[in-house]
């Protein structure tokens, strides 16, 4: 039973419904669902506790994304991204070994603030443009931003999400390419965090426990996707960046 038995019935109802929820706004708009689930489950359980509860549903959840068109369509997005996919690599498996060390705080602000800039100035019509020729820098960059934030809080899609806004990538592949990207950081989240020692046999089991209603929530969130047109998409993709975006400049004010 491992921590399951350390917890209290309205613990573990409280942890299914974030979870739930958290599935649902993934199913929507592709992203969302550590973000929502270390910050509604970090508000009664410690820290470790709930970085480890998402990790089983984080990894989960971007596989079924990654493969919903396919997997000769998933292994495309492989090829296009692959640069993205090493730094993203490289930097995870780096701070993940630092998130018993570092403060999170400085890392929270400096990664929501930017966030928050680029969606309001996207809602409020600004269209940036980058270069085709400058994409593995881009990539490389991004992807290292992603993999330091991500390692450390299991948070790494904002980044990347913004990325993808900024190239007008068409909403089918901005969900493919997310579950792709996700799916492989969450991967290799699992590893780097069973040698850090936040998961492990004492956690797994709230993990694996909450992957039914994130998977039930996201079966949600597909029907309510399917049914909308790309400019709202795109829309609702920057609203909830928005709020990921000032949930983190919050948890690094507040803690």
């Amino acid at each position: 039973m491992g921590i399951l038995a350390d917890l209290t019935l309205s613990t573990l109802c409280f942890a299914v419904v974030i979870t739930a929820f958290a599935g649902v706004v993934k199913g929507v708009v592709g992203f969302g669902l550590p973000l929502i689930m270390i910050s509604g489950l970090a508000s009664f359980l410690p820290a470790e506790v709930a970085l480890a509860a998402l990790i089983l549903p984080t990894a989960s959840t971007n596989v079924r994304q990654a493969l919903r068109q396919g997997p000769h369509s998933a292994w495309r997005v492989v090829r296009k991204y692959r640069v993205y996919l090493l730094a993203l690599f490289v930097t995870l498996v780096f701070s993940a070994q630092l998130v018993l060390y570092m403060p999170q705080k400085v890392l929270f602000i400096l990664i929501g603030s930017p966030v928050v800039l680029f969606c309001l100035m996207q809602l409020r019509g600004w269209a940036p443009s980058l270069r085709p020729e400058n994409r593995v820098r881009d990539e490389s960059i991004i992807a290292s931003i992603s993999g330091l934030v991500g390692g450390i809080s299991g948070v790494w899609g904002p980044p990347f999400v913004a990325y993808l806004t900024a190239t007008n990538t068409s909403k089918t592949e901005q969900m493919l390419a997310q579950g792709v990207v996700y799916g492989f950081g969450a991967m290799v989240l699992v590893g780097a965090h069973v040698q850090s020692g936040v998961f492990n046999a004492h956690t797994a089991p709230l993990s694996a426990m909450l992957l039914v209603p994130a998977f039930l929530g996201m079966a949600v969130g597909y029907r309510l996707h399917d049914r909308m047109p790309q400019k709202t998409f795109k829309r609702a993709t920057l609203i909830v960046l928005t709020v990921a975006g000032l949930n983190l400049i919050r948890r690094g004010l507040m803690g």
